[in-house]
């Protein structure tokens, strides 16, 4: 590719994410809680320097860009300061430096302790700060936190420039322990950052306030901040620190019961399941319709299709109520009406929903946005399996219209030149061009580096169609439209056929990435492959070849698969998409390999991912990590904008898990089914407990021995049949 091409492709793509936004290296912590997130520094403050991403973000909106605490006019020292396992609160331990007067020392280095707690709830962010006098004399002195709201769109703040914004008023002092910053946007919303403190400090101004502290020897003083955050100058309510911590700690109980418990016998394995689960639970949302899972924090705290279905479908054997609540409300934002700025059809589902300023000024597109081009089809693949796990059929007869709507839209607007194979094409320069997980602007390309023309049929999307069509002939079956079903069996049985006559490639030993707008075949490695083992419209033959070159060194890291082979023209172990590791999509291929049996390169794909979480802080694993082979001894290299915790990264752990126990369930027959399952030799024992259907709940006990799987039903719902096929 050309160098002048290159910064027109840029240019294009200005909705990424670039390099140049990385907060990684500003040593930050991070907080979410439904529609806000906050992105602080290690002393629990918000100080813009380097990339200026610091701050406390809700609905889109930065509502505050500044808040820091100082002692004296002195910046307290760090002792320590971490995010609690449960992603509840931010904890930070502080203590004063030497404080002196112009002659002497007045107050010893170390001799107060400030503990700061801060943790977000509903539209706001509580903070308790205590100082502890651990010396032997009484001490004077005055603490200082001065606050700001620069009120800049999350799109702004990553680098979009704006020609115009709106209107920073005055801030007001309500009362003497009261401010509010506001802001007139574009869009005519007024948004409001509303301070309290409590108690009353000494004075108070537009932008700080000032505590004068007398305390006693082991004695302490307690200050409480409270900033409320609302759009189109909502009734402001102070809850107290106490009321409202208590009510996310009941919020977290009711919503741990959810998720199955595992516990084995490796305590790391432990940490990695146990801190996948936090991590997933913080960033569930409740709806309407139910929780669904937000995409990401910092930059996709908010609903995305795709996202959330996979995440549903990683999590469905131990958690099915994230899938209903994910099915129920992509139903009910399915587009109706034909709509090119939001690339919208009708029966399509959504890819993206943001809020904020430049979202409701049409600035970007993604207030209500549909481009993507597998969402629609895996909202059909999801419902089938959804039904297949809880016999719910209420549900799904509540979504069939919805459900049948998505397959007229993979017929008609799917299916562009009516080849039988699903393509995209941008409808507005505004949207994304490419429109699969792949979404960076040139993630698809030839063997020689070349982009691909509009439109694409990606390969793993016509295995998410196959896949669709055989779920949706289920459900018809289900539901007693017997000839609906038996027509769809035979669609699908016949893209099967013609899939493999078209994207197999015999040279590369697996199946092209996509055919392009001319129909030239994209004859590169990538790991899009391992899709289509997890769709199933891969042939037992080609299988085998394809978890062969899945396996070589040039796609599998040590750590994961890349995305795209180390042996291709646009390889980049740094890229977004092009060689870099995504552990959602690696766990997508592991599962795809057990699918068809491969069970060790499978075993082998799950221990690489749990190496790989052991290097990283808190086993948390990114949004993805750089594509490097692994280096005995060394971590995986990061990626620098990558999002953590992200949804479908943290249920990887999930879906591995089923791969290796082979796990499936009929819920109208009351079968649970254990195809040959294996576990890995790091773990030896799994108990696997408060594992739903309906409100009864299964218990599972397995443990390896040295030539067999022992497998101990300790509990399971009345009328099940548990069958290991061993």
């Amino acid at each position: 590719m050309k160098k002048h091409d290159t910064l027109v492709k840029l240019h294009d793509d200005k909705y990424y994410i670039l390099a140049s936004s990385s907060y990684a290296d500003d040593r930050v912590l991070t907080l979410n809680y439904g529609d806000t997130f906050g992105i602080f520094d290690r002393w629990g403050d918000i100080k813009q320097f380097g990339t200026c991403v610091q701050g406390i973000y809700h609905q889109g909106t930065r509502f505050l860009s500044d808040m820091e605490l100082e002692i004296n006019h002195y910046r307290p020292m760090l002792l320590s300061s971490n995010i609690k396992n449960e992603n509840e609160m931010l904890s930070v331990d502080l203590t004063n430096p030497d404080i002196s007067n112009e002659e002497d020392i007045v107050i010893p280095k170390g001799t107060l302790h400030i503990s700061r707690s801060k943790f977000l709830q509903d539209g706001a962010c509580h903070e308790m700060i205590v100082l502890y006098n651990y010396g032997s004399d009484t001490y004077e002195t005055e603490l200082e936190i001065t606050f700001d709201a620069d009120f800049r769109d999350i799109f702004e703040v990553r680098g979009m420039e704006r020609k115009q914004r709106g209107k920073q008023q005055i801030p007001v002092i309500a009362a003497k322990n009261n401010v509010v910053l506001s802001y007139k946007g574009l869009d005519d919303i007024e948004r409001q950052t509303n301070l309290h403190f409590d108690p009353t400090p000494a004075f108070i101004k537009e932008n700080k306030v000032n505590y004068k502290i007398k305390i006693a020897p082991q004695k302490t003083y307690t200050i409480n901040c409270t900033s409320v955050f609302s759009v189109q100058t909502e009734p402001v309510k102070f809850e107290s620190y106490s009321e409202a911590f208590n009510k996310i700690k009941t919020g977290m109980e009711k919503s741990r019961e959810m998720i199955a418990d595992i516990f084995t016998d490796n305590e790391q394995f432990n940490n990695w399941i146990n801190r996948s689960k936090n991590d997933l639970l913080s960033l569930l949302v409740q709806t309407p319709y139910g929780s669904y899972p937000y995409a990401g924090v910092p930059w996709y705290n908010t609903v995305f299709g795709r996202d959330g279905t996979f995440t549903a479908l990683e999590t469905l054997w131990v958690a099915p109520d994230i899938a209903k609540g994910v099915l129920l409300y992509q139903a009910n934002r399915q587009a109706t009406d034909h709509k090119p700025l939001q690339d919208a059809e009708p029966g399509k589902i959504l890819h993206e929903i943001r809020s904020g300023e430049m979202a409701e000024t049409a600035e970007i597109p993604f207030k209500l946005y549909y481009g993507s081009i597998d969402t629609t089809p895996l909202f059909i693949v999801l419902a089938g399996h959804y039904l297949k796990r809880t016999d719910d059929l209420a549900t799904i007869k509540n979504i069939w219209d919805n459900i049948l709507l998505a397959l007229e839209w993979i017929r008609s607007f799917g299916d562009m030149d009516g080849d039988g194979f699903v393509e995209y094409e941008r409808k507005a320069e505004s949207g994304l061009a490419n429109q699969g997980w792949k979404d960076s602007h040139d993630s698809i390309s030839h063997e020689n580096g070349d982009l691909a023309s509009f439109p694409i049929a990606l390969c793993e999307v016509q295995g998410y169609v196959y896949d669709a069509k055989k779920e949706a002939a289920y459900i018809a079956h289900r539901l007693g439209h017997y000839d609906m079903a038996e027509h769809l069996k035979t669609e699908a049985a016949g893209m099967k056929q013609k899939f493999n006559e078209v994207f197999w490639d015999e040279a590369l030993g697996t199946y092209i990435l996509a055919l392009d707008g001319n129909k030239k075949p994209c004859r590169v490695v990538s790991s899009n492959v391992g899709h289509l083992l997890y769709s199933g419209i891969v042939t037992p033959e080609r299988a085998m070849k394809t978890a062969h070159v899945l396996m070589r060194d040039d796609m599998f890291t040590g750590w994961g698969i890349r995305t795209l082979s180390s042996k291709e023209a646009r390889y980049n172990p740094m890229s977004y998409h092009n060689g870099s590791v995504w552990p959602h999509d690696t766990a997508i291929g592991a599962y795809g390999l057990a699918r068809y049996g491969l069970m060790q390169p499978a075993l082998r794909i799950m221990q690489g991912l749990f190496d790989a979480s052991l290097f990283i802080e808190q086993q948390r694993l990114p949004e993805l990590f750089c594509g490097f082979a692994s280096r005995r001894g060394e971590s995986p290299t990061a990626y620098p904008v990558a999002c953590s915790p992200q949804a479908w990264s943290v249920a990887a752990v999930f879906l591995l898990l089923q791969a290796c126990l082979r796990i499936t369930f009929d819920a109208h027959n009351k079968k649970l089914e254990l195809y040959k399952p294996m576990l890995p030799d790091y773990i030896k024992h799994i108990r696997i407990s408060n594992l739903r259907f309906a409100n009864e709940v299964f218990e599972l006990d397995f443990i390896r021995h040295e030539h067999d799987l022992g497998i101990q039903v300790v509990k399971k719902p009345a009328g099940w049949e548990i069958v290991a096929i061993k």
